[in-house]
């Protein structure tokens, strides 16, 4: 009984952390979702430090007794989508580049022109046939 009773308290101080962990996470992914730069901006924040209680937390249990199993998984779910979108993010982000890379070329190098004929400069100006 005592076990019983003792991990119910250590599942709502678990669960506090978690649900805020949950909600922001879902709250992210709408606004990446909308596209919208300000509350991508705020729910990050917001994550981050909700993921760091989250963490302080269960370490906090998983010294002191363990963390229930049910609750251990709801973690590794939340993991699991902040790893999906992420990975949304760096795919937008390589996106981004490469648009941008067509639209404001880099400065050129000096080895090829636009027909694809080397580039030399020449002191004066001119070219010499042969």
């Amino acid at each position: 009984m005592t076990a019983i009773a003792s991990s119910a308290p250590l599942s709502a101080e678990l669960e506090a952390p978690l649900l805020a962990v949950e909600a922001t996470l879902n709250q992210l992914g709408d606004a990446l979702t909308r596209r919208d730069a300000a509350a991508i901006e705020q729910f990050s924040s917001e994550l981050h430090q909700h993921l760091a209680r989250a963490v302080q937390s269960f370490g906090e249990a998983a010294r002191t007794g363990g963390v229930p199993a049910a609750l251990r998984n709801r973690l590794v779910r939340a993991g699991g989508l902040l790893a999906a979108q992420r990975e949304s993010l760096a795919r937008g982000n390589a996106s981004l580049d490469r648009a941008l890379d067509v639209l404001i070329p880099s400065e050129p190098t000096g080895l090829y022109g636009a027909a694809g004929k080397a580039e030399r400069r020449s002191i004066g100006g001119g070219s010499f046939t042969a």
